[in-house]
């Protein structure tokens, strides 16, 4: 089989966080598929690689539902899985593009799980938008001996506190909709003081804020949010 399928992390949004391997394989794709937010609406990750792509790339934008409705998302993961193979089965270098890192919070895993391990399936890792936030506000994830977590916060109080009380650094993803409930176990915590949030990392609507007892818990935030702590940083810093 001469098809491949690629799997390209675009990184944190910047166009030139991409990886040089990722960069040079989109210039070579026939196919690519883009998930898109809503049906009929931009695709962020399309908008991050366009530059790179060949002149002869057809691109499919793919809307990938955010509703609570199991049903709805499994049978668009089947259907762009399914579309996958059948490209590469023709004979096709079909790219699939996911913000930030494919094997992390990303829709490409549940694709993956449809998928399986062929031969002919490659994944291009890429920055993570922690990794970028960490490098913008000069903060370090983990040092010597920290431990670090990567937690979505819409995991349930009970793990975030047991998280927040066991590690030295953490990640707090998926903080839109939920910063208000996150502040207040920061300040239970003791931790406001070790922690900093920032939206939109590397692009232009980029914010960040340092001290979170002086964000509102009604802020409106950007939908990529995400807050790191590092109790040691934040105790010497």
């Amino acid at each position: 089989m001469s098809g491949k399928l690629y799997a390209l992390s675009t990184g944190p949004g910047a166009a030139d966080l991409i990886t040089v391997r990722a960069a040079r394989i989109l210039g070579a794709l026939d196919i690519l598929y883009a998930p898109a937010g809503r049906k009929g609406g931009d695709s962020l990750a399309h908008s991050i690689v366009r530059e790179y792509l060949g002149e002869h790339t057809e691109v499919r934008c793919c809307h990938f539902p955010m509703s609570a409705d199991s049903a709805e998302k499994e049978a668009v993961w089947d259907d762009v899985s399914s579309a996958l193979v059948r490209e590469v089965e023709a004979g096709k270098q079909v790219g699939f593009i996911t913000l930030g890192d494919a094997m992390l919070f990303s829709t490409w895993v549940f694709l993956l799980k449809r998928i399986g391990s062929p031969q002919w399936l490659e994944i291009v890792p890429g920055v993570t938008s922690f990794a970028a936030i960490a490098a913008r506000a000069q903060t370090p994830l983990a040092m010597e001996q920290q431990s670090l977590a990567v937690v979505a916060c819409t995991a349930p109080e009970a793990e975030i506190e047991r998280a927040l009380a066991q590690h030295d650094s953490l990640v707090l993803m998926k903080v839109y909709g939920r910063f208000a409930r996150i502040k207040a176990l920061l300040a239970k915590a003791g931790l406001l003081e070790c922690a900093l949030m920032m939206a939109e990392a590397t692009l232009p609507g980029e914010q960040c804020w340092h001290n979170l007892s002086q964000v509102a818990d009604d802020q409106p935030l950007p939908y990529f949010s995400t807050i790191l702590v590092n109790k040691q940083w934040g105790e010497t810093k």
